[in-house]
């Protein structure tokens, strides 16, 4: 056993759903504009995957 197995672990970031009452209001304020940037990211993301589909299915349209 080395003296990292007895280290706390720190959270690995925000889960869906967890007990938000333990946060900081600063630590609220950033765990929202973390949540922003992934919200733009994976809508970016279903853009992109919108795109390419609607090309591929002009593709092989009938």
């Amino acid at each position: 056993m080395s003296i990292e197995d007895l280290e706390p672990k720190k959270p690995k970031g925000h889960e869906v759903g967890a007990d938000l009452s333990k946060l900081s209001v600063g630590e609220l304020k950033e765990l929202i504009e973390t949540l922003k940037a992934e919200i733009a990211r994976v809508e970016q993301t279903l853009g992109d995957k919108q795109s390419s589909k609607s090309a591929a299915e002009s593709v092989f349209k009938r």
